[in-house]
């Protein structure tokens, strides 16, 4: 069957562009003639205000990838999808209500005539906008099926639309990267990673620190969206700047061997969540995972066997679950209970959910 994903690709980074090349590779691999409709120009500056691109492919680039989508350019929306008319599926990789205006554009020149399959990674924001459930609303009521990563965001997707909605495990999709040999002893030191915004709950994880172990230091590395000031005057609130490292910026596929090599365990203190690759990054690069009670992370993790979990935004329950971590022989256990994840059947299934979200298998 013929199948284009319309989404984010190299040279754009990060979670989204990762996952809609690794499903173009799965869906081809399992005999489909694919191609990605990608960006060159996704966002405008202020809508996004981390870094957009790479310069160097982090994983196989999918070779049937094409750039012509443009923000800037509502004509070019309407013109990609008349090119689609032919295919017999179409997945929209949803990532941002931003997003939604450019794929009503593209729906407009597809028509009615083929299966479209919102694939979205979250139905609506984190941070939410006053804007974002009307437009997520429009969207999902044009389509003809909605794939997402877990039963919360499908009991959402229902209240905007009465289309089918089917939930599969998000597999790993992750960076290409080799991966360190994890170290036999303890370093005394945590990691954050990712961007950071407020539902991350870095703000959480940084008075932790302050209550917890003394001895205990924290990495933290990503963008900073709002900037560095807050959380450096916290850090000098809480009087922790001498075992807190930041790394600002976004972290290249070459550099995460060495952060995680360098740190006893992955902390997540999310106050929100849908899903997540960094629990599965974390168990690629051999260590144990520290994160709050939301979205799929208690599931991902065996509490007390490959890592720890805790109540979200709750700086008492956080300090305990270190305090737990840093226990005599604990780290070295949850170490040993750490194993990467065989995600070959994770992916099987999640093609075959894919094809069925429009209410019925595309054959």
């Amino acid at each position: 069957m013929r199948i284009a994903v319309v989404g984010p690709a190299f040279p754009y980074k990060g979670g989204g562009a990762h996952h809609t090349t690794e499903l173009a590779h799965r869906l081809s691999a399992a005999g489909h003639d694919v191609v990605i409709e990608s960006w060159r120009a996704q966002y405008p500056s202020f809508l996004y205000p981390g870094q957009q691109t790479i310069s160097e492919p982090e994983g196989e680039p999918f070779p049937a990838t094409r750039h012509d989508l443009d923000w800037r350019r509502p004509d070019g929306w309407w013109r990609t999808g008349r090119s689609l008319r032919s295919y017999d599926l179409i997945v929209l990789a949803v990532l941002s209500p931003v997003q939604v205006p450019s794929y009503l554009g593209i729906l407009a020149g597809i028509g009615r005539g083929t299966p479209v399959v919102a694939l979205c990674h979250n139905v609506l924001p984190h941070e939410a906008k006053p804007y974002d459930r009307p437009l997520m609303k429009r969207l999902l009521r044009r389509v003809n099926g909605v794939l997402v990563h877990s039963e919360p965001q499908a009991e959402i997707a229902r209240t905007l639309t009465s289309k089918p909605v089917r939930v599969a495990e998000m597999p790993a999709h992750l960076p290409t990267s080799e991966i360190a040999t994890p170290h036999e002893a303890t370093t005394r030191r945590l990691l954050f990673f990712g961007i950071v915004r407020p539902y991350k709950g870095l703000d959480v994880l940084l008075r932790a620190l302050a209550a917890g172990p003394p001895d205990v230091s924290l990495t933290v590395a990503g963008e900073f969206w709002g900037g560095l000031d807050d959380t450096q005057k916290l850090i000098s609130e809480l009087g922790i700047a001498e075992r807190v490292e930041i790394h600002p910026g976004y972290v290249p596929a070459a550099d995460v061997p060495g952060l995680f090599a360098g740190a006893d365990a992955l902390v997540l203190p999310y106050r929100s969540a849908t899903a997540s690759q960094n629990v599965w990054m974390a168990y690629e690069h051999g260590i144990p995972v520290i994160a709050t009670r939301v979205g799929g992370f208690a599931a991902q993790i065996r509490d007390g066997v490959d890592g720890l979990i805790c109540e979200p935004d709750d700086v008492g329950s956080l300090t305990d679950a270190l305090k737990r971590f840093y226990a005599p022989g604990e780290p070295e256990k949850l170490r040993e209970g750490v194993a990467p994840v065989d995600h070959e059947p994770l992916w099987a299934a999640y093609v075959e959910t894919l094809t069925e979200a429009v209410g019925r298998p595309v054959a």
